[in-house]
């Protein structure tokens, strides 16, 4: 069961596919893997994803058409051994984000003109640095750069009066940090990594727009409790706010172990805190207070994400390797945002890889969820179902070792 340093580096690399479709707003998995393979190395992947997301209206009963946009994601990371015993890395990525759009078909999220649509945008950049005291051990740890930038709008008649909001966030930079530990023991391929990554607190600037100066128009001018705010809610079609936002702490476990000649199986563990994460734009708050009696957050997650991914990896010849896998993700609660009605997945890949040489390789995948049932609610008030709903991914990897 001896592998080869050449053998070992080739089978570590898994699907490029791992993580791209997830609960909450999580994409990447917020992977460290490059930074833990042996000597110098590079990689680059490029990951798309093609959801159908469908559903059916609880307001009028009618179906509503596939909400869920295609995206893509690069990812890239670079290592250097610099000394025996000490590592420097460099990983960017996309860790979360969203990408939906409504049609214009029955009114519950559209107005007939326009549909209700979100956008999100993040980036990471981790610089790490790791020290090994011995050839089994190695301890890291980094500061990590995040932005983040979005552009919503909700329509229809599943948001009542708060049909017509808009909020554009610019992008904002914010910092946090991460560190954990790996065990190996190279002559069986063993290794096992735990890795925590901080929350990230953000305020960001914003311009919302909305409909929401009806809200005083229909309230009577007298003898209604929030009759004195209707000149306030007069002037919120357009400001300039804030919105706080904190992307959520994580824990990600990695095992892996050869089980046969240049065969190892492997498994990634992953808990990230979803269920403390809120967007709180502060016209939107300030609104639904007055009209309501309790600010309204406009995402939020009721419980924690845990998944697991679990595989095996075959080396067959010197250029041709390949991973299948088997994935399952546990949602972050149900009712979920009509933004992203999905609770969950199932997921099973394959991945194959090709080596020119021996210091570069080429690698593709492709992925199939079946993702879970869920109601979408907005104002506490359950709006639609979506069931039977899937994706499949597909990835390429290039790896270099120099």
């Amino acid at each position: 069961m001896k592998l080869n340093r050449l053998s070992l580096a080739i089978l570590l690399t898994a699907l490029p596919t791992a993580s791209i479709f997830a609960a909450g707003l999580d994409r990447s998995g917020q992977s460290i893997s490059a930074f833990l393979q042996p000597g110098n190395y590079a990689e680059a992947s490029f990951s798309v994803l093609d959801p159908t997301v469908e559903g059916t209206s609880r307001v009028d009963n009618k179906p509503l058409s596939d909400m869920g946009d295609d995206y893509y994601f690069p990812a890239a990371a670079v290592k250097v051994q610099a000394s025996e015993k000490i590592s420097l890395g460099l990983i960017y990525d996309q860790p979360f984000g969203a990408d939906a759009t409504y049609g214009i078909n029955t009114g519950t999220f559209d107005n007939g003109t326009e549909s209700t649509g979100v956008k999100v945008r993040t980036n990471n950049l981790t610089a790490l640095i790791g020290y090994q005291p011995t050839e089994n051990w190695n301890i890291y740890a980094g500061p990590v750069w995040q932005t983040v930038k979005a552009d919503i709008k909700l329509r229809g008649a599943a948001y009542s009066l708060l049909s017509g909001y808009n909020i554009k966030v610019e992008e904002e930079q914010a910092y946090g940090w991460l560190a954990g530990f790996a065990y190996q023991i190279p002559e069986i391929a063993l290794k096992a990594s735990v890795t925590y990554r901080s929350e990230i607190k953000h305020d960001a600037k914003a311009i919302e727009s909305s409909d929401l100066a009806k809200l005083g128009a229909s309230l009577p001018t007298t003898g209604h409790p929030l009759s004195p705010a209707k000149p306030l809610l007069a002037t919120m079609g357009y400001r300039e706010s804030t919105v706080d936002a904190t992307t959520p702490q994580s824990v990600n476990i990695d095992l892996q172990t050869g089980v046969a000649a240049n065969t190892l199986v492997f498994a990634n563990l992953r808990w990230v805190h979803w269920s403390q994460f809120a967007v709180k734009p502060q016209l939107l708050a300030q609104a639904t207070e007055l009209a309501k009696g309790k600010a309204q957050n406009l995402i939020d997650y009721s419980d924690d994400q845990y998944s697991i991914t679990a595989g095996v990896s075959r080396k067959f010849n010197d250029k041709w390797a390949g991973t299948a896998a088997i994935g399952w993700d546990s949602g972050a609660g149900n009712p979920v945002t009509t933004l992203g009605p999905t609770e969950g997945y199932w997921s099973i890949g394959l991945g194959g890889q090709y080596s020119p040489a021996e210091n570069y390789f080429i690698q593709a995948g492709v992925k199939y969820f079946w993702l879970g049932d869920a109601v979408a609610q907005t104002g506490g008030t359950q709006v639609a179902d979506f069931k039977d709903n899937t994706a499949i991914g597909y990835g390429m990897k290039i790896g270099y070792r120099f």
